[in-house]
């Protein structure tokens, strides 16, 4: 089973196009591999491609954030938020057809009322310069707790409703064939 079982690839493109311009996060649809599924990209902030255009940023920040919340969706079967260790909001939507798990909606990049990039962690993984890190996140936009939370609810919803538009047509095919 894949992505492409449930919706063409052009569809996640919108439904990751829908999801940032909703909320301006960054979102993304990811395999079990914890690897996109499409090469859309809407960046949420400036920062963010300066980390990921490090090696230690992408390996350590990025991919360690990925991983752990897919595998958290994964055991649990629920929508998780977090922070990636840059001090970025993340959030990891799981995406189950039955007993199987496909991957994840992801979406990032925004920082949580009250919250600050660690520049100084971000600094020790990637070795940019603290004072360009400062200047990079100093126009982050923040996102509230509620507001996060009812993005959340969005992207399940639509994820449930394209399974079971899935598991329907499946379904229907099986009896009329």
């Amino acid at each position: 089973m894949s992505f492409t079982d449930i919706l063409p690839l052009d569809k996640w493109v919108e439904f990751e196009n829908e999801i940032h311009k909703k909320s301006g996060l960054d979102a993304n649809v990811y395999g079990i591999n914890g690897i996109r599924i499409t090469d859309n990209k809407n960046w949420a902030n400036r920062l963010c491609p300066v980390i990921k255009g490090t090696d230690n940023g992408i390996s350590f920040i990025c991919a360690v954030a990925n991983m752990n919340l897919a595998s958290q969706v994964k055991l649990s079967g629920e929508p998780i938020i977090e922070e990636c260790d840059a001090g970025l909001i993340k959030i990891a939507v799981p995406i189950f057809v039955g007993d199987e798990f496909l991957g994840t909606v992801g979406a990032c990049g925004l920082l949580i009322e009250g919250v600050e990039a660690d520049s100084f962690l971000i600094n020790r993984i990637t070795g940019i310069d603290e004072e360009n890190i400062e200047s990079l996140s100093g126009d982050i936009k923040t996102i509230s707790n509620e507001e996060v939370q009812s993005l959340v609810d969005y992207i399940w919803q639509n994820v449930n409703r394209f399974v079971k538009d899935y598991v329907n047509k499946q379904h229907s095919i099986s009896l009329t064939g």
